[in-house]
């Protein structure tokens, strides 16, 4: 299966008048009569002496607005984010004023609601105090009644430096230490996140810079109103097993000021359903929940809802805006295998298993006022493009934007929903649980009702972190730090999470053992168990081209290497002189502990590194290299993962899932991300369309013997394989397998040849001189799967591969290029710098004389400014 493929109907929620006459003259519906005024717009910001104030929009952040007035310039620029530093040292106030016209102010209940403050903050009314904050995560709703004005009413918020508060707190848990303090020196960061309610990351990661941001990130409103309001209201369709049938249940959540009465009706038109409820409200916050039976399902509908996810519109008539709601099951398949000591780990999407092609979602900005809807879509239009059908949201970020999460919807991306927690422990006191649990209930209700969220994950490597010991924490206090896990993400978080939502499965972390890690309370004895859950692997200095030292798990959930993004990323935030790897930029833009080295010495592996002596073009052509690495290390370990899923060998495989780390970043810089700041691919992403197509061919070495499997869902299909000369165009040899009906959504071997004798039977070919090309065809001599290769020798010992002299006759309309080289070429790379779009194809090998490529732009452009910013390079260009 590529991706999740919706399908739509209506559903509508008709609220109908109050019972109440006594109130039925005044408010007809539960949800009217609620003013709402925006105080979203011009604020002022000053710093705590006042030698900075200034205007700043909310939503925002006050690193944006210094940079927004010209008080600083991109604090991506250089070294900017230590010369920056005081900033989130600082603590900052932002004040407004409104009016509220007279019929509102007359209302019986006001409330302020703050959708999101970052992070810590105490917020007053003309000058009485009404509420504090200390988590990003959470909505805040003050009371106000009584508070209002006639004429101008003065709002301030004061909020206090995140790096001063998660000292502060770290330094009055005295009874014990909750490790890590700091982060590695090589991430410049700021110390003690996990004690603050945060983006985890904003404080430093190993991809990214450390921008501790201050600010209000999100809406701010006044909602004034007589009798009720609508807080939230969540849709969670349910599949009957027992009798074959559907219901949805719809859950209102509401703050009542006046008890009422009335009447709800559902109805889906499509489907002839339709009900109708009594609706009871008393004063305070309340729950309604209401469950439609759905009477039939047309012969229309029956396989998307039997076999794949299909959408329904919801809409909410009267002041309920429509939202979407999807019919489909998720099962998350712990169970033994033949044959294989362990439990599976899979998703079944409507009772059919799906193999997970993607990818991790890491923050898109350092500053999420900056995040558009733009950048958004074209990461995930990317990753669509890349055939992924799935990504997880990593726990050391935010939860995703509501238009994230509605786009993946509609995309049919599945999301592995992470918690915000990582690579830490936390503080378990009172006040940090008691917002933890309001910020997780929040957010499930937020999030259950898109059919995109398939799973709920506790937090990313806090399991793994306490097993294998990452913060030398001593045997005799090791309970201690059990008892804290198990506290925070069982009895808590996952607690709210199955009363919340009873349609998705929980972890409490990734990776896991799953249920094999309950059984053992929680932490496992080694959560990276290839026989169980989920797994992390990294791996630098051992040769990614050695297929046999990737673990043969369960489900792939982070994986990758590294690679620098284009000069053309770069040089926006760089001047020449740090054109170079060894320069003071080189390393400071590099949070990973050797990874420079690393690259270096993983592409030398196999590739003669950079020689060229103009300093630019040897910095330009070392960032190649490492994508040539990168890609190719991915692809190894990716394919490898996919032609396991049918694979039991030595009890371990039945590989049902791949995660590579990381789809985006957050800024330009050297990270495990496919695609660039700024939506730019690199050649991994461009591969990644390929090892996570629908149909695959993938081949290995393995004891001598050349295997080539075929990855399908079902397919009857015959296998091509060609042996190239890396001196000429015409193929040495060509063989052709047998027609074999490859397994459906499984891997079938379809060719297996030793290597030598397959030598030997082409003749004029050494492992040196030739490499081996192989693609998936129907009967017919169709091509269905990607064309793919097997290098049978490094490339850096390659015999007879040449300059293969790639010249382009121009970019002619409809942006096509045709490129014509004189000899074989390998890693064929294209480049058109700072214009934004994509290539059809790209990082190929060119075993004929003439290749047309298409570019597809992102923005208005023309073929001469195209051809004028073209830039090829394959891999005999460099040394």
């Amino acid at each position: 299966m590529n991706r999740v493929v919706w399908s739509f109907a209506c559903f509508y929620l008709l609220e109908v008048p109050f019972l109440d006459s006594a109130l039925a003259s005044e408010v007809k519906r539960p949800s009217l009569g609620v003013d709402i005024i925006s105080l979203n717009g011009k604020w002022q910001l000053m710093n705590s002496n006042s030698s900075v104030s200034l205007s700043a929009e909310v939503p925002g952040c006050v690193h944006t607005t210094l940079q927004r007035q010209g008080f600083i310039s991109d604090p991506y620029y250089r070294f900017n984010d230590l010369a920056y530093r005081w900033i989130s040292l600082d603590n900052w106030t932002y004040t407004t004023l409104f009016s509220v016209p007279t019929h509102v102010r007359g209302k019986g209940k006001a409330v302020l609601v703050f959708e999101g403050v970052d992070t810590v903050s105490t917020i007053s009314l003309n000058g009485v105090t009404i509420g504090k904050t200390d988590n990003m995560f959470r909505r805040y709703d003050f009371e106000v009644t009584g508070l209002l004005k006639d004429e101008e009413n003065v709002l301030q918020v004061w909020v206090m430096s995140a790096v001063t508060y998660a000292s502060q707190r770290s330094h009055a848990h005295t009874e014990y230490r909750v490790p890590p303090d700091c982060p590695p020196p090589v991430q410049k960061g700021e110390c003690h996140v996990n004690f603050i309610r945060k983006a985890q990351s904003s404080f430093s990661w190993d991809w990214g810079p450390s921008f501790p941001t201050l600010g209000i990130w999100k809406g701010v409103r006044l909602e004034v109103f007589n009798t009720s309001r609508v807080l939230s209201y969540t849709t969670s369709p349910k599949y009957d097993s027992e009798h074959s049938s559907w219901n949805v249940e719809v859950e209102l959540f509401f703050d009542v000021f006046v008890a009422s009465k009335g009447l709800v009706h559902l109805s889906i038109p499509l489907l002839q359903s339709e009900a109708e409820f009594q609706l009871s409200l008393t004063p305070g916050q309340s729950k309604k929940s209401f469950v439609l039976q759905l009477n039939q399902v047309r012969s229309g509908l029956v396989c998307f809802i039997l076999t794949t996810p299909c959408h329904f519109n919801i809409h909410f008539r009267g002041n309920i805006t429509i939202i979407l709601v999807a019919f489909r099951t998720v099962e998350l398949v712990q169970e033994p295998i033949p044959s294989s000591p362990g439990l599976s780990f899979y998703f079944r999407i409507n009772g059919k298993p799906i193999f997970l092609k993607g990818s991790n979602w890491i923050p898109v900005h350092a500053f999420q006022d900056q995040v558009t809807t733009d950048m958004i879509t074209i990461l995930l239009r990317s990753a669509q493009k890349a055939n992924m059908n799935a990504l997880r949201v990593w726990g050391g970020g935010v939860y995703e934007q509501d238009i994230f999460y509605s786009l993946c919807d509609m995309y049919g991306i599945m999301i592995w929903q992470d918690f915000m927690f990582a690579c830490a422990l936390y503080p378990t006191e009172k006040d940090f649980i008691q917002t933890v649990r309001e910020e997780v209930t929040q957010q499930v209700r937020r999030l259950k009702s898109h059919p995109s969220v398939v799973i709920w994950s506790g937090n990313n490597e806090n399991e793994a972190a306490i097993a294998t010991d990452w913060f030398n924490i001593s045997v005799a206090a090791r309970p201690l730090y059990v008892k804290d896990y198990v506290n925070l993400y069982v009895e808590n978080i996952r607690d709210i999470v199955l009363q919340e939502d009873s349609t998705r499965p929980f972890l409490v972390s990734s990776p896991t053992n799953g249920v094999e890690s309950e059984k053992e309370g929680w932490v496992a004895k080694d959560p990276y168990d290839p026989h169980y859950g989920d797994t992390h692997y990294y791996s630098y200095y051992k040769d990614c081209w050695d297929w046999t030292a990737f673990p043969r798990t369960r489900f792939a959930s982070e994986y990758g290497f590294q690679s620098w993004p284009s000069l053309s990323t770069l040089s926006k935030v760089s001047v020449s002189s740090d054109w170079d790897f060894s320069s003071n930029f080189s390393a400071h833009r590099q949070h990973h502990e050797d990874g420079n080295q690393q690259m270096l010495k993983q592409a030398e592996l196999h590739y003669i590194l950079p020689n060229s002596t103009d300093p630019v073009q040897k910095y330009r052509d070392t960032i190649y290299i490492t994508q040539v690495m990168q890609a190719q290390c991915v692809k190894i370990q990716t394919e490898f993962y996919r032609h396991s899923r049918s694979d039991i060998i030595e009890g371990k495989g039945h590989t049902m899932g791949t995660l590579y780390w990381q789809l985006n970043d957050i800024w330009q810089g050297p990270s495990w991300s496919s695609v660039e700041f700024g939506g730019k691919w690199k050649m991994l992403h461009y591969w990644a369309t390929d090892f996570y197509a629908p149909i695959l061919s993938a081949g290995v070495e393995d004891k001598g013997d050349l295997l080539i499997y075929g990855v399908s869902d079902s397919h009857s299909e015959k296998h091509n394989v060609r042996l190239h000369s890396w001196s000429s165009f015409n193929a040495v040899c060509s063989l052709e397998s047998n027609v074999t009906k490859i397994k459906a959504g499984g891997s079938t071997l379809v060719f297996q040849h030793s290597i030598s004798a397959l030598l030997t039977q082409c003749g004029n070919c050494t492992r040196r001189s030739c490499i081996v090309a192989f693609h998936l065809s129907s009967p017919e001599g169709q091509l269905i799967s990607p064309h793919n290769h097997i290098f049978l020798s490094s490339p850096r010992y390659a015999e007879g591969l040449q300059k293969p002299n790639i010249t382009d006759t121009g970019i002619v309309q409809n942006f096509f290029v045709t490129l014509h080289c004189s000899f074989p070429a390998v890693y064929v790379w294209l480049d058109v710098d700072n214009i934004p779009g994509h290539f059809d194809v790209n990082g190929f090998l060119m075993l004929s004389k003439k290749s047309t490529v298409l570019f597809g732009a992102w923005r208005p452009t023309t073929a001469e400014e195209i051809t004028a910013n073209l830039h090829i390079t394959s891999l005999r260009d460099v040394y």
